[in-house]
């Protein structure tokens, strides 16, 4: 009887099934978010191109090549979170993946800016699938005591690959033309794919999940385009005051319909009990203002050096280089102290580094070009911001959820951060994305900037994801 009953250690798990080491699981799923990431910001530097390749656009219609990826994106990333819970995080992470390269190719044989639109949409849903089950696979991998110094590395991975896509875009575009930019995705996808395969172990199932929330999808979205829709053609000679005003009406009248569904129904799109954790509202308060300015921030750079100091694209996009060079460092120094000292001091004090470089650009470059006095100064203090505060976010919005929430709450997030994108990006062309555009247009710009990365660092007051043993007892 007690053969029967002592466990067999020789026994191993199949090839399927057995765990594998946690740091090459971590680089596949890591290589995918970097695709995402990068493509989310590749397409900044892409803008001049595309308005020569589609001619007949105007700059509104131009500028929905970026945000109907990011709106379809934020509105999937939630139900998406969900479905890697229920269905399987490798299952949905594999099939995230596939669309996306599928998608990356029709980008790139766009033949009219309605085409490259619709690519755009079911590129944002594949990128929508993989990126929550990406950090799932990644949280699974590691023990609990490894997660906080994990999630801010995943984490700087998306940063630097967002930091770095406009000056990679603006090499690639500028080399090979403007469909690379989308093609660039699809050896290292491949690559993610064939190595998901073999390494990545399937999570179990939760079938209580697998319902969508179809009208809070339609509901977020109206509520995201249309607001969006209203900034961009706030200055557009065809629309009056009355017709922005009724798309943003639309818009936010959308967005209170989407929270009172929300709070009814019985299976949400955003479950809002998520939001009775004070850091955990905080945080994502923080990512909607900061993802606008990080938006302004980089789709700005590119408007000023190429309109106002007449650099090419390759060397605005050299020229942008430095900052984004600092984030993965910074990131990785971040995510270490983090897990002593918590989350806060290095999300405000980023911030305002982050306010900093706004008030630099604000104030000092001119109309001559002077790159090392005038503009890499600022962009050291961007990177160093930027390190600080994106992974933070990302990790601290998961620090004190359960285990079976981690993709919902991480994909709520970085819905949240694409909200913000969208919104900074319709703001950027409303400011500056006109013909003729003056060293004046880029103060609103830049006083936004400020005024938003201050917003975020007062939010991470309230953040707090300090380890138990560092709270001092009251």
């Amino acid at each position: 009887m007690t053969a029967r009953t002592q466990p067999a250690p020789l026994v191993h798990p199949p090839p399927a099934t057995r765990a594998a080491a946690p740091w090459p699981v971590f680089w596949v799923a890591s290589i995918a978010v970097f695709l995402v990431s990068l493509d989310t910001t590749m397409l900044f530097a892409a803008f001049p191109a595309l308005r020569v390749a589609f001619a007949g656009a105007s700059p509104a219609e131009l500028s929905w090549v970026l945000n109907a990826y990011t709106v379809v994106f934020a509105a999937m990333l939630i139900p998406a979170g969900g479905l890697a819970d229920a269905h399987g995080r490798k299952r949905i992470f594999m099939l995230g993946v596939t669309l996306f390269l599928a998608a990356s190719a029709a980008c790139g044989l766009a033949a009219s800016v309605w085409w490259l639109v619709a690519a755009r949409v079911l590129q944002a849903v594949g990128a929508a699938l993989l990126t929550p089950a990406s950090l799932s696979i990644v949280l699974a991998a590691f023990p609990q005591d490894r997660r906080a110094v994990v999630v801010s590395l995943w984490g700087a991975v998306g940063a630097l690959a967002a930091a770095v896509g406009p000056s990679l875009g603006s090499l690639v575009i500028d080399g090979v033309g403007w469909p690379w930019a989308f093609y660039l995705n699809l050896p290292l996808g491949a690559l993610a794919l064939w190595r998901g395969a073999r390494l990545i172990a399937e999570s179990p199932r939760r079938p209580g999940q697998q319902r969508l929330d179809g009208v809070g999808m339609a509901l977020l979205i109206v509520a995201v385009g249309a607001v969006a829709l209203g900034i961009v053609q706030a200055d557009a000679p065809t629309w009056s005051h009355a017709d922005v005003a009724a798309a943003i009406g639309v818009g936010l009248a959308s967005l209170a319909g989407f929270v009172a569904w929300a709070r009814h129904t019985p299976a949400p799109l955003v479950d809002l009990a998520l939001f009775h954790h004070r850091t955990y509202r905080w945080v994502n308060v923080a990512t909607l203002a900061f993802g606008a300015a990080f938006a302004l921030m980089f789709f700005g750079v590119f408007f000023y050096l190429t309109a106002l100091w007449h650099y090419p694209l390759p060397r605005a996009g050299l020229a942008i280089t430095p900052g984004p060079l600092l984030v993965m460092p910074t990131a990785i120094v971040t995510g270490r102290l983090a897990a002593r000292l918590g989350h806060r001091p290095f999300l405000a004090g980023g911030a305002l580094l982050y306010a900093l470089s706004g008030a630099w650009f604000l104030t000092v470059p001119g109309l001559e070009p002077a790159y090392l006095t005038q503009w890499l100064p600022g962009l050291l203090l961007s990177g160093l911001g930027v390190g600080m505060v994106l992974p933070s976010l990302t990790a601290a919005a998961v620090s004190r959820l359960p285990s079976g929430h981690y993709a919902v709450g991480n994909a709520v997030n970085q819905a949240t951060r694409q909200v913000g994108s969208v919104i900074g990006v319709a703001l950027t062309v409303l400011l500056v994305g006109h013909a003729g555009v003056q060293r004046g247009d880029f103060s609103g710009l830049y006083v936004l900037h400020i005024l938003l990365a201050l917003a975020t660092a007062a939010c991470c007051l309230a953040v707090d994801t300090r380890p138990a043993a560092a709270v001092p007892a009251r």
